[in-house]
């Protein structure tokens, strides 16, 4: 491997977005990818149903500041616009009321006031829901479903810091499909994983499987969870506050189980929320035959889908097919012709679904997001200011960061 001005370690959007940015300024690069295809946590696939399913992200967030969402317009991608208003809530099998639906929707705008002007001592935001409300249907959507962890694993001045994602938008193509489009003219090793960071010398020695990178800098973009079980060594050791904010940091889940529905669509219409609230946590939420396809999405969040990977995706299928037969009849068992389950927490190049700061530990984003010895810098969807644990905040932190090494280096070349 020849040397680089830049190494680049991980294709997921920060890294093809750094790369993007570095080619544009004319310096020299290595792009290495652990994982045989580029796109990190997005990744579309027509595998399981014939039809695109987006194994990772799935919603264009934000899209009026969302550089994806312009992409997928030239494109000529489907689009759908999407409110992720809750449509429909069931406790266990009773179908909420007219009046605890509306309950429901004044909950939700009182936790985000009460959020936004929280002061307490706690930093939990299970503290603040049970102070606020207590109601578990906003703590679930808080919670689980938005931040990949339960309300107690949360800090609330990091839920406070992240941007409002409306509008939201889906896609019918795929939005993995959509970034592998955008980041294919970047030239990537793949099944190429990083050993070891040396930077006790001049530069950076990227240790891969397929040889030693030296390079000026090096652009770190693999999640938290990879850095937490310590895939990558690194010599010398980081210091000591950026291994505390990794650890700070850790992986939450959001684990998909779709399953295929032929002949009904159980009185639901395309894009329907639909919830089942359930005990000890165990809520289900699903998004109802998006594009008019065949497809129900489960989501189960936070402990609970680290439990369902764990079980596995019989385990996975079964649970979610018998909360719809709980809920709309036997039928629904002859109607669910094949099922999945995403397994984000299994794969050991991701170990996760997106960072979500510990009570206590918002700080920890801006730690990590300081360079190490003016030579390693890390960027991705944990580093992403506002628009954190999303695909366009990922390729928003990838160029932040390259053009922070760029001004480096040049600083470097031509010192004042």
């Amino acid at each position: 491997m020849t040397d680089v001005d830049v190494a680049i370690v991980g294709a997921g959007c920060a890294g093809l977005a750094a790369a993007k940015r570095l080619r544009a300024a004319g310096l020299t690069f290595r792009v290495v990818e652990a994982m045989d295809r580029i796109g990190g946590r997005a990744w579309t696939t027509t595998a399981d149903f014939g039809i695109p399913f987006d194994v990772g992200c799935a919603w264009i967030h934000a899209a009026d500041r969302n550089p994806f969402f312009s992409d997928a317009r030239s494109a000529g991608w489907t689009l759908q616009h999407h409110d992720m208003a809750l449509d429909h809530l069931w406790f266990g099998r009773r179908r909420a009321s007219d009046a605890e639906m509306e309950a429901e929707r004044r909950a939700e705008a009182e936790l985000h006031a009460c959020i936004e002007r929280h002061k307490g001592e706690s930093d939990r935001l299970s503290t603040l829901v049970e102070a606020c409300h207590g109601l578990r249907v906003s703590a679930t959507f808080a919670g689980p479903m938005d931040f990949g962890a339960d309300d107690d694993e949360i800090s609330v001045t990091d839920y406070r810091a992240a941007a409002d994602l409306d509008p939201n938008y889906f896609t019918k193509e795929g939005f993995g499909a959509l970034i592998h489009r955008w980041g294919a003219d970047v030239p990537v090793t793949l099944d190429c994983p990083v050993r070891r960071i040396r930077w006790d010398g001049r530069g950076v020695g990227v240790e891969t499987a397929q040889g030693t990178i030296r390079a000026r800098a090096v652009i770190v973009t693999v999640s938290t969870g990879v850095l937490a079980f310590e895939d990558i060594a690194f010599t010398p050791d980081l210091p000591d506050r950026h291994l505390e904010a990794i650890f700070d940091l850790p992986m939450g889940l959001l684990t998909k189980v779709p399953l295929k529905i032929e002949g009904t669509r159980l009185g639901l219409r395309p894009f329907d929320d639909v919830l089942i609230e359930r005990h000890a946590r165990h809520d289900l939420y699903f998004l109802a035959f998006p594009f008019d396809c065949d497809l129900m999405v489960g989501f189960v969040g936070g402990d609970f889908a680290w439990e369902m990977e764990a079980a596995g995706r019989d385990a996975a299928v079964d649970f979610v097919t018998d909360r719809l037969v709980d809920i709309f009849g036997s039928g629904v068992r002859r109607a669910v012709t094949h099922g999945t389950m995403t397994n984000w927490g299994g794969e050991r190049h991701v170990r996760g679904g997106y960072a979500a700061a510990r009570p206590g530990k918002a700080h920890a984003r801006s730690v990590l997001s300081d360079p190490v010895g003016e030579r390693i810098w890390f960027a991705g969807e944990a580093l992403a200011g506002g628009l954190k644990q999303t695909a366009g905040g990922a390729r928003l932190s990838g160029e932040a960061v390259a053009a922070g090494v760029i001004s480096r280096l040049a600083r470097q070349d031509h010192p004042a």
